[in-house]
């Protein structure tokens, strides 16, 4: 691995140095352990610890097949599906890798009893594989998380909607949280010149999912003007959100759980803030019940905000906390757009309010290949910025995915793979000064944790 580091921290390597650079055998990664599975059974959802689930440790360089990259990692970031794949819900994820490995005889290398996690990431191509016409070894890079067939006519308009679409690092195997990571080679799209390499594997994830979910024709087709009620608003995928809605001429009303995280929000120039905590919403009276009249309460404060007008559109995710008031609070013939449910998938919501007002409740789930690279450009131009937060060592990710699914953290905590520090892989230092406090925002603010992660 140090010949390839050291040919990456090089001004002079070419394509065919970085060609000529022999693979390892195995490479460091973090994966999951099958005969781990059950290892968290009984437990609450919270009481399950990814320090003890998530392993470190050396595993084989897969085989590359047609139309596939081997990329050296130089950073990653843990999202909530590195989470859900940690604490095995809600389901185990190896039951998704039996069943790519059934696909076909190159897709069962992904049908083992560990699974190396991770759907973010940016650094180097290596290898590539026969049919790979527009990717050379040692260009740089970042990758999107959709690996699909195409082989379906089903996803020829959109490719999420083909059968075999799934999400590269947790429903397929050689993710990027690692030092090496296979990918499809139309996974891959130009890392950001004027970013660092933690600052550029941050977005990928939540930016394609928030751009879909709120400004694609797929998603609500945010508007000038819209009023947009954001849950979360500083979090990994609502601090995209308010940046696409502040971008895109609307106006946020964010919804935190701290004074911290609401200057966060005002920092990146939204005015309409909600701190949930601090105003005491509890839409469950119990486990069974929600409470209308804090559905009421809340479009009160809402209307307040914004001078008497209901949200157009809702940007909808924590689940079942959140969804009855959500579509409760949303104007009449509004968007209720919805991905993750991170607080429950069981939505419950009282339909009268939809049906009567001919709302829409669209679901989404990250983004197909144009609308992940419209995201990463906007990226690239500096239109939209990373939410980094803090990074940790590859051999701390158990520490970086625990502080996700307890809420410690704020924006997107990104990890070192082969990256000896922080701060390397800017290209373009004059496009970055022009941005750095916007880079920095989340690196610099206070944060008080709240240890919940429904709603925050």
């Amino acid at each position: 691995m140090k010949e390839i580091l050291d040919a990456i921290q090089s001004a002079d390597a070419t394509t065919a140095d970085f060609a000529a650079l022999p693979l390892p055998e195995s490479y460091r990664a973090v994966t999951v352990h099958k005969d781990e599975a059950e290892m968290f059974a009984g437990l609450e959802s919270r009481e399950k610890d990814p320090r003890k689930s998530l392993h470190v440790e050396d595993v084989a360089v897969p085989e590359l097949g047609p139309g596939e990259a081997l990329v050296a990692v130089m950073a990653s970031s843990v999202n909530y599906n590195s989470v859900w794949t940690s604490i095995f819900e809600p389901l185990s994820t190896f039951s998704f890798l039996e069943r790519y490995g059934r696909l076909s005889e190159l897709t069962r290398r992904h049908d083992l009893p560990y699974h190396v996690i991770g759907s973010d990431l940016a650094g180097v191509v290596l290898r590539c594989g026969p049919g790979v016409n527009s990717w050379r070894p040692g260009d740089e890079v970042v990758a999107h998380c959709l690996s699909v067939e195409l082989e379906s006519s089903d996803g020829h308009n959109d490719t999420m909607l083909d059968p075999e679409q799934r999400i590269w690092g947790f429903e397929t195997n050689f993710g990027g949280l690692a030092e090496i990571a296979l990918v499809k080679s139309n996974q891959l799209m130009p890392k950001p010149a004027h970013l660092s390499w933690e600052e550029a594997a941050a977005p990928g994830l939540v930016n394609s999912t928030a751009y879909r979910q709120l400004v694609s024709r797929n998603g609500a087709q945010l508007k000038q003007g819209d009023n947009v009620l954001i849950w979360g608003a500083s979090g990994g995928l609502g601090s995209y959100a308010t940046q696409f809605a502040l971008a895109g001429g609307a106006t946020p009303i964010c919804v935190v759980s701290s004074p911290e995280k609401a200057e966060i929000c005002r920092s990146m120039g939204a005015e309409l803030i909600i701190d949930r905590n601090a105003d005491g919403y509890r839409f469950w009276t119990d486990e069974g019940v929600q409470d209308q009249r804090e559905w009421k309460r809340f479009g009160k404060q809402i209307r307040e905000l914004t001078g008497g007008e209901d949200v157009d559109i809702v940007f909808e995710h924590p689940g079942r906390e959140t969804f009855g008031a959500s579509v409760y609070v949303t104007r009449k013939g509004g968007t209720i757009v919805t991905c993750a449910s991170t607080s429950g998938y069981t939505h419950e919501y009282d339909n009268r309010y939809l049906w009567m007002s001919l709302k829409r409740i669209i679901g989404s789930h990250f983004a197909n290949y144009r609308e992940a690279w419209e995201a990463n450009r906007l990226i690239a131009k500096g239109k939209i910025h990373p939410t980094l937060s803090r990074v940790y060592p590859l051999a701390e990710t158990g520490q970086a995915a625990y502080d996700v699914h307890r809420n410690l953290h704020q924006g997107k905590v990104g990890v070192l793979a082969l990256a000896p520090r922080e701060g390397l892989g800017v290209r373009d230092p004059e496009l970055r000064a022009r941005h750095l406090d916007a880079i920095n925002r989340f690196r610099t603010a206070p944060v008080a944790p709240t240890a919940d992660h429904s709603a925050a």
